[in-house]
């Protein structure tokens, strides 16, 4: 039987997702021919808003169904809502959402259409690319000495050695720990990030701070003398060009370190400077003090990070302003920003911090830090914006990796079907054509703990320092790692690259998530499977723009679609996640058209995936 409506298909809603503001939209309900059916209406709003009332003009009969349908063309940005409403039978009923996608009568949720601002785009280069995320301190040191390395740093000798995870005398975590990697040993590593496909790298901070992961800001204006100079910047950004690499750095702007040149709580930028310490600071009025200086808003209640007001004039200038610190960076060769905890800044800072880094070229990205549905994300009371056009171009892709990781694991098929459709449809296309669709960040466990290690729960660090993968453990998480990259590398958005993942890394959540990248006891199985999957997805064009549709997804496999019509062509990908030989005709996939196989075998007009394998055959 035929669904009532299905967002997810454009012979209920065309186009396909999110739209431009101005463009028109065609609903379609469809009921059984003998249904008596009055007063049908398209019921569209926006909070804040009155409704507005649509009439569905009756169309067709065809195959016992009658359509009934109306077009509707947006004239403002932002998230709206819809349902259908109308008489059966002279009673009133409503047809909204059951689960992702399909309507029912009367029990059910709002349908979403997202709408962005006409003619917004996003930078090319990064369509159809390969991102890598590097933590800078843990993965690769040039071994050459730096100036000017403050005195409280404990600098390990043992590359593999664990971080530092245990607490101390007075039972606070003060990552002061650090291996020593750096901007040049980065730079010496480019031949081999280029040799997986990349043409981005994703710096966690780097500035000047005083904790390991540099989240704690001490000098926006400053490289960590710890991982280099501004010139060492410069020069690994020109190399990385020269490679067809950029770099993207991260931008944290809602708070600063309590230990830092702004805020200097502890002394060391001496004794009448920063906000802590001197009242008539340049900084003091960036932080917001209930009782001065001692009691002051911080991060999550986090002392050492006190929270800047971020649209203060002089802090917005200091950031966003012309030559301020977002140009500096660029100006010395970064292609753009992630920001840290996007939730965290207000609209204003964003729109200001848009128009800053847009001043120097459509070309220059900007992500977010966002967990949830970045379309209908609320935070502290105020629907955000992020996507809609003048903020950022894309965001991290926290649902995705949970829709993969869960269902590689073994979960239920739909629930990876919705959760990829659901982005796809909720987000403009240009963002889903850059979102960084990753398996593992620096705020998660390594994406193979969480595939083959035990749960981690509530366990605190001492569990999971004492707890590794077994060998029959690792093995496994192998197999499974390759499922869930085929999957990464090929649906909607560009492949994130946690440093190390590639090599077989595992580790619970921070700081063992952060360990020291494996150099001369990498898995080179699995780095030869990333080189390949990366070739396969830099030589068809389809993987930039294509759009995406499910074909047959079980608990065994998921075979999916990438196609482009500009193009003319298409991609079927096959990936199986069983212990069972998985086959399709040539016909199935390709009908009549011409094919070729980019990665599987073909065997007397039949593809064939091994277990745990994949296929990826070009259609034209």
């Amino acid at each position: 039987m035929k669904p009532i409506f299905d967002c997810f298909l454009e012979e209920y809603k065309s186009p396909f997702g999110a739209i431009e503001r101005g463009r028109e939209c065609r609903f379609t309900i469809k009921f059984p021919e003998d249904t008596m059916i009055e007063e049908p209406m398209l019921v569209m709003f926006r909070p804040g808003f009155k409704e507005r009332f649509i009439k569905l003009e009756k169309g067709e009969t065809s195959e016992g169904y009658t359509d009934f349908s109306c077009i509707y063309s947006p004239n403002d940005t932002g998230l709206h809502h819809y349902y259908f409403s109308l008489l059966i039978n002279r009673n009133r009923h409503y047809v909204k959402k059951n689960g992702a996608s399909v309507g029912v009568i009367d029990n059910g949720d709002l349908f979403q259409l997202t709408v962005y601002e006409a003619g917004m785009t996003t930078p090319d280069w990064l369509k159809g690319g390969i991102m890598y995320q590097i933590f800078p301190d843990r993965f690769a040191s040039s071994g050459l000495p730096h100036e000017n390395i403050p005195y409280d740093r404990k600098i390990h000798t043992n590359w593999n050695d664990i971080p530092d995870w245990k607490p101390d005398s007075h039972g606070n975590i003060t990552n002061n720990d650090y291996f020593g990697g750096d901007l040049k040993g980065i730079e010496g590593k480019l031949d081999y990030i280029a040799s997986l496909g990349c043409n981005v790298i994703y710096l966690n901070p780097i500035f000047e701070a005083h904790e390991n992961h540099r989240y704690c800001t001490a000098d926006y204006s400053k490289i960590d003398p710890l991982l280099g100079t501004e010139e060492d910047f410069s020069h690994f950004c020109q190399a990385a060009a020269e490679k067809g690499i950029r770099v993207i750095l991260d931008g944290v702007f809602s708070h600063t370190g309590a230990d830092s040149i702004y805020f200097n709580k502890f002394g060391r930028y001496g004794d009448h400077t920063g906000a802590f310490r001197d009242p008539n600071s340049p900084y003091r009025e960036w932080y917001s003090f209930s009782q001065y200086p001692n009691v002051y808003e911080s991060w999550w209640g986090i002392t050492t990070l006190p929270n800047v007001i971020e649209n203060n004039p002089a802090y917005t200038n200091y950031i966003c302003g012309e030559g301020g610190i977002l140009q500096k960076w660029i100006d010395l060769g970064a292609s753009g920003w992630r920001l840290d905890v996007a939730d965290e800044l207000p609209d204003e800072f964003i729109d200001n911090l848009n128009k800053s880094v847009k001043s120097k070229g459509d070309e220059y990205v900007i992500y977010g830090e966002v967990w949830e549905d970045a379309t209908n994300k609320e935070s502290y009371g105020v629907r955000r914006r992020y996507l809609i056009g003048g903020q950022l171009d894309s965001v991290m892709n926290y649902p995705f990796k949970e829709a993969v990781l869960n269902y590689v694991k073994g979960g239920d098929p739909r629930t990876l079907v919705d959760g990829v459709m659901t982005i796809v449809e909720h987000y403009p296309k240009p963002s889903t054509d850059i979102l960084m669709n990753f398996l593992t960040t620096h705020d998660t466990e390594r994406a193979i703990t969480r595939l083959a290690g035990e749960d981690v729960g509530w366990n605190g660090r001492e569990w999971q320092s004492c707890h590794q993968l077994s060998n029959e453990q690792y093995a496994y998480g192998i197999v499974l790692m390759k499922c869930a990259m085929v999957l990464q590398f090929f649906l909607p958005g560009i492949p994130s690259i946690y440093y190390a993942d590639e090599a077989g890394k595992e580790g619970y959540k921070d700081p063992f998530n952060r360990g020291t990248y494996p150099w001369g006891a990498e898995n080179d199985e699995l780095i030869a499977f990333t080189r390949e999957l990366g070739r396969i997805r830099r030589s068809s064009k389809v993987f930039a723009e294509g759009t995406i549709k499910f074909i047959d997804v079980t608990g065994d496999y998921a075979i999916f679609e990438r196609e482009d019509k500009n193009l003319g062509m298409k991609a079927v990908i096959m990936m199986n996640r069983s212990k069972h030989k998985l086959t399709r005709t040539i016909q199935e996939i390709a009908g009549m058209r011409s094919f070729s196989v980019l990665h599987g075998r073909e065997d007397t007009g039949k593809i064939c995936v091994e277990p745990f394998g994949y296929a990826v055959i070009a259609v034209k």
